[in-house]
């Protein structure tokens, strides 16, 4: 899984997409996060009981994606 830190700009990205997902996380779990995967995972993992298994790999999928969209647009 992506630990690091994601930008500002694409971690903006990437809520937006979590939030049509994951639509009953709030902004002050958002917050706690600040741009950690990781952590945004266990957050998602304790509030809907998905394995985080599962939110890690759709969480990997958005940061790849974003990262490749990036790369085309270079």
């Amino acid at each position: 899984m992506s630990a690091g830190h994601i930008t500002a700009g694409k971690w903006s990205q990437i809520k937006g997409s979590v939030k049509e997902r994951w639509g009953e996380l709030t902004d002050d779990e958002y917050t706690e996060s600040e741009g950690r995967i990781d952590q945004l995972a266990g957050k998602i993992e304790e509030k809907y009981g998905h394995a985080r298994r599962e939110v890690a790999e759709h969480l990997d999928r958005l940061v790849d994606d974003d990262q490749s969209d990036d790369n085309d647009n270079n």
